[in-house]
C-alpha cells in the first residue's frame, strides 16, 4: 500500500524546510515518523512483489531459489 499524496507532499515539504535550516523540533519528529511509514510501507510492497516471484532460466525451467519456494507454500502463493 502506498503512501497517500498529502503524506509524501509533507515529507517532502518537511525535507526541504529541514535542508534551509528552518524547521523546529516538533517538525523534525513529524519528519523522522512519516519517513518511517513511508519506509515501513516500501519495504512490504517489496517484500510481497518478491514473494510473488518466479525466476525462470532461458529454457524456461523454474528455477527459483528454494528459500522462497518456502515462503511461497507457507503462505500459499500460488505460481
Amino acid at each position: 500500500m502506498m503512501l497517500d499524496k498529502r503524506k509524501l507532499d509533507r515529507i517532502n515539504t518537511l525535507a526541504a524546510r529541514k535542508k534551509s535550516g528552518s524547521i523546529g523540533s516538533g517538525e523534525l519528529q513529524e519528519l523522522k515518523g512519516l519517513r518511517e511509514e513511508y519506509l515501513e510501507n516500501f519495504r512490504s510492497s517489496f517484500r510481497n512483489q518478491v514473494e510473488h516471484t518466479k525466476v525462470v532460466d532461458p529454457r524456461g525451467n523454474d528455477v527459483t531459489p528454494e528459500k522462497l519456494k518456502r515462503i511461497q507454500k507457507q503462505k500459499n502463493i500460488k505460481k
